[in-house]
């Protein structure tokens, strides 16, 4: 088992006054674009985008095609005939924004530390900008991505929710498949950073220099930057384990389940789904057709008896047959795709608003006395196996 860690970046690794940066970064963009559009719809037009991504909440489409479906409408072009100049302006101008940012050798000494220890180290900053402007970022507070081997730097492009989702953290396991072990998200921003991550599940420490009154919290492990390896080396495995107890990080990792597929899933076509590693094992495919009829056939009913009834009897259902008796094979896994997403935004519906009722009493034929929380914790636990099973297939594949 390896650690891993989800690294929050500014005011965490990189000194940045993001007050005095995002006004700087929006008024040299709309400069660099102003023979095309007025300065003020592009910042009318930014900051719209913006907040259609940090309002977002829906699993379905990644932050960049919501942003873009305001954005390039506001602006009134195609993105084909924009997207050069932007581009160009991330590769020639955004860089000369660096002197708004200071580097932190101490997050420098940190980073090397955890990478030599083979800790997984996953930039986790808030996704509102595009990969090159976050890359550039990291140049900046020198870690630069040509030199750290990061198993994910968050950002428009490969994320469906923002930091004012906390889905955005489950999401991020679920692209790194799942791993198995103690995972710990590091940042500076408690509204932000550390209570959504706890309500995600996530066990955390929140980095500040100084503590004075407003900033104490006994029940959060927290220091410089530089106290962060000394913590986690002190602190056993158990304790720092992902852990879905809590309703809010049920209905959060459920959230993020659909989102984590789409990504898996958006590069294939239905030949590569349909690949085997061995004649007897399942297919891409195969298992997301089997995650959408579990979805609508069993965990949806089941939910809504538990609701509905008192001390419900839920029996056990066997599903795996259903591969070949279903013709999974021949089926489309893009189809079956959409129609879980579905099936799962109907759940999330009937879990989202529950208070009392995830203490609702169930009889299981194979658990026993049990819970509705309980229930919906075997689901979670259910489709992280299967996530696990795709990136295994994926990377076997492409080997």
């Amino acid at each position: 088992m390896t650690l891993t860690l989800l690294l929050d970046l500014d005011d965490t690794l990189l000194d940045s006054n993001m007050e005095n940066f995002i006004p700087a970064y929006f008024q040299a963009l709309s400069g660099s674009l102003q023979d095309l559009v007025s300065p003020e719809i592009m910042i009318q037009a930014l900051l719209g985008g913006t907040k259609r991504m940090m309002e977002k909440t829906d699993p379905e489409r990644f932050l960049y095609e919501v942003f873009d479906e305001y954005f390039y409408p506001k602006i009134g072009l195609d993105r084909k005939d924009l997207h050069p100049k932007i581009n160009k302006f991330y590769d020639d101008i955004f860089p000369d924004l660096k002197f708004l940012t200071k580097q932190r050798q101490s997050a420098i000494d940190f980073v090397d530390w955890a990478i030599s220890e083979d800790i997984t180290v996953v930039i986790a900053t808030n996704p509102l900008f595009p990969l090159k402007a976050i890359h550039h970022r990291l140049r900046w507070a020198g870690l630069p991505p040509e030199d750290y081997p990061y198993a994910m730097v968050t950002s428009f492009e490969n994320s469906h929710f923002t930091k004012e989702n906390i889905s955005y953290f489950p999401e991020i396991l679920g692209q790194l498949g799942w791993p198995v072990g103690p995972v710990v998200m590091v940042g500076n921003d408690l509204k932000m950073d550390i209570e959504p991550a706890m309500a995600a599940g996530f066990p955390v420490f929140w980095v500040h220099d100084e503590i004075d009154g407003s900033k104490e919290r006994e029940d959060i492990p927290q220091g410089r930057i530089d106290e962060v390896r000394t913590w986690l080396e002190a602190t056993p495995t158990e304790a720092i384990q992902h852990s879905t107890q809590k309703p809010s990080a049920l209905v959060t990792t459920l959230r993020s389940i659909p989102a984590v597929l789409e990504d898996l899933l958006q590069d294939l076509n239905e030949e590569s789904m349909s690949n085997r590693i061995n004649s007897d094992d399942w297919s891409i495919k195969e298992v997301v057709c089997h995650l959408r009829d579990v979805e609508i056939e069993v965990n949806l009913p089941r939910i809504q008896k538990v609701l509905s009834q008192d001390n419900s009897f839920v029996a056990g259902v066997i599903t795996d047959p259903w591969v070949v008796e279903r013709n999974y094979a021949g089926q489309s896994g893009k189809d079956a795709l959409r129609e879980y997403i579905k099936a799962r935004k109907e759940t999330i519906e009937k879990l989202v608003h529950l208070q009392l009722e995830w203490e609702k009493p169930v009889r299981h034929s194979i658990f026993g006395s049990s819970t509705l929380l309980e229930l919906v914790g075997v689901m979670v636990g259910h489709d992280k196996a299967h996530i696990q099973q795709i990136h295994h297939i994926r990377n076997h594949l492409h080997q």
